[in-house]
C-alpha cells in the first residue's frame, strides 16, 4: 500500500513557475512508476508527465519544454517543476503510482493504469 500526498499548489500569474511535490509512504517507492495528472471541472483526468523507476520520462505534448518531472528516491518524493505557466494549466494536479513498470510509454498516459492516487493540489494561473 502506498499513500501519496501532494503539495506546492497555489495561485501564480501567467509566465510564472511552481514546483509541486508528491511525497510517498512505503519502502518500495523507487520501484514505482510515478505520474502527474490534472483535472478541471467536468473533464476527465489528463496525463501531464510520468517517470519510470529507472528514470525514463514521458511528457504530454502540451507541457513539453515547460514542465519537468523528477524523483528523489532517497526522499520518496516526485516533483513537477512547472515553468512558463499558462491560464490553461489551471487544474487540480494529482500524482499517481503504479508497480507496473515494464510497459511502454503510452501505458503511463492512462489514468486507469495507476493503482494509487493522492488527494490533489490546486494550481491556478491568472492571466
Amino acid at each position: 500500500q502506498v499513500q501519496l500526498v501532494e503539495s506546492g499548489g497555489g495561485l501564480v500569474q501567467a509566465g510564472g513557475s511552481l514546483r509541486l511535490s508528491c511525497a510517498a509512504s512505503g519502502r518500495t517507492f523507487s520501484s514505482y512508476a510515478m505520474g502527474w495528472f490534472r483535472q478541471t471541472p467536468g473533464k476527465e483526468r489528463e496525463f501531464v508527465p510520468a517517470v519510470k523507476s529507472g528514470g525514463i520520462t514521458y511528457y504530454a505534448d502540451s507541457v513539453k519544454g515547460r514542465f519537468t518531472i523528477s524523483r528523489d528516491n532517497a526522499k520518496n518524493t516526485v516533483y513537477l517543476q512547472m515553468n512558463s505557466l499558462k491560464p490553461e494549466d489551471t487544474a487540480v494536479y494529482y500524482c499517481g503510482a503504479t508497480r507496473r513498470t515494464l510497459y511502454s510509454g503510452s501505458y503511463y498516459f492512462r489514468e486507469q493504469n495507476y493503482e494509487y492516487w493522492g488527494q490533489g493540489t490546486q494550481v491556478t494561473v491568472s492571466s
